[in-house]
């Protein structure tokens, strides 16, 4: 079963580093956007989004990236935000107030994200021998777009939207001069980039380019992280707790981790003790570099079994073959990229579910998540239900899951909690 429709391949080009000094890069105002009456109520909630649906007119002619002063449909100012003339979210607001944009103001936003987490990660009591995280969360450290994950010494960022793009440089010259790193990496290869009418790239930004993998450690545990090539930056940084939290309930159990990537689930469950780990993916690298990261962190090759197939596919051979685990993980992709996909995505969740459920024993454990941000926790946990429902093992629910603590979700801005999960003990 394919939930959604993989997108045709993408034309994706290698960048060599080119720094630009960040004093030259233009944060000075190019036009007006004038909110239609009522539209401003979202901004005065500190919402940061304007979809072009709420705007009356555009004074001037500001293109991609240009930083415009949006006012309420009586002329009051209500911040400043980078322009976006391609797509339907027109405006992200840097900031709610109506003092000018400076190098400075995105220097004291980078290092206020860099310093929670140093407390909340870093630190000696928090960090526990952990040494990545998301060091920028986009509007979730008010800076809309911006995505950077930290690798031990190996910064990976990725400017998703035009305003990101525009303050590359800013970014780049702080963190080189503000963090221990040895390279910084530019993943600009998402294709939600293609929506702001930005390229598609990839290349190193500043510094030695890595040959190999980088190391990074959590909780203790070394993974190996393709940043280059990898999916995202190279790891999912947002399950470091609930890795932490499975790793808690593996001890003497048989688990199953689908959609396992480069194992991380797998490689925590064995730290936790778990009796045999079967990883399933539909990545030959992606399995390759998780039986490496368990052989590396000392678990012998019996104790894990790597198998490349379709998920849906291999839960229903599993199940027809007789097979039973303690502990099933489901962390798929992301099956709802819209709204408009939502129905389908659904559908796809609960059958995913009920087939996990199938495979456990009495007293088992599934882990099940979501990181399409269409399908709320509400939704979520209603699908789990209908699943314990029809697959007739009913269900408690030990745990409500989500990002780890260095992905900060506003209160105003409930879209960005895009990753929820669930752990349920069945009968």
């Amino acid at each position: 079963m394919s939930p959604v429709n993989q997108s045709a391949p993408v034309s994706i080009v290698t960048v060599a580093p080119a720094l630009v000094d960040p004093a030259t890069v233009d944060l000075g105002d190019r036009g007006v956007v004038h909110l239609k009456s009522k539209k401003e109520w979202p901004l005065l909630r500190r919402h940061p989004w304007v979809f072009s649906g709420a705007i009356a007119r555009v004074d001037g002619d500001p293109v991609g990236g240009d930083v415009v002063v949006v006012k309420a449909h009586d002329g009051t100012v209500l911040g400043r935000g980078a322009y976006s003339p391609t797509s339907q979210l027109r405006v992200r607001l840097w900031s709610f107030d109506d003092v000018p944009l400076t190098v400075a103001f995105f220097h004291a936003r980078l290092a206020s994200a860099v310093a929670l987490r140093d407390r909340l990660v870093f630190s000696s009591v928090a960090g526990d021998e952990t040494d990545g995280a998301r060091l920028v969360f986009a509007e979730g450290d008010g800076l809309p777009g911006l995505v950077i994950d930290a690798y031990h010494d190996t910064m990976v960022m990725q400017c998703q939207s035009a305003g990101a793009e525009r303050i590359k440089p800013i970014v780049v010259d702080w963190l080189r001069h503000h963090r221990p790193c040895v390279r910084i990496v530019d993943r600009g290869d998402a294709e939600v980039r293609q929506k702001e009418g930005l390229p598609l790239h990839k290349g190193l930004a500043w510094g030695e380019p890595s040959d190999g993998p980088v190391v990074t450690r959590e909780h203790g545990l070394r993974f190996n992280v393709d940043v280059d090539l990898g999916h995202k930056t190279g790891f999912y940084l947002d399950q470091r707790d609930s890795r932490h939290v499975m790793r808690g309930t593996s001890a003497g159990r048989r688990v199953l981790n689908c959609f396992c990537y480069t194992g991380g689930f797998t490689v925590a469950a064995l730290a936790g003790g778990a009796s045999h780990v079967t990883s399933v993916d539909t990545s030959m690298a992606a399995l390759e570099m998780g039986e490496k990261n368990a052989l590396d962190n000392g678990f012998p090759a019996e104790q894990h079994e790597w198998l490349k197939g379709d998920c849906f596919d291999v839960l229903r051979g599993l199940h027809d073959d007789g097979e039973r685990f303690d502990t099933v993980i489901l962390d798929p992709p992301k099956f709802a990229p819209s709204a408009a996909h939502l129905d389908r995505a659904a559908r796809a969740y609960r059958d995913l579910m009920i087939r996990g459920l199938r495979l456990l024993r009495p007293d088992g454990l599934l882990a099940t998540f979501s990181c399409s941000g269409a399908v709320d926790r509400v939704l979520f946990r209603e699908l789990m239900a209908q699943a314990c429902l029809e697959a007739r093992r009913p269900g408690q629910v030990l745990a409500e899951l989500g990002h780890s603590r260095c992905h900060p979700v506003p209160l105003s801005f409930p879209e960005g909690e895009y990753l929820k999960g669930l752990l349920v003990r069945v009968a």
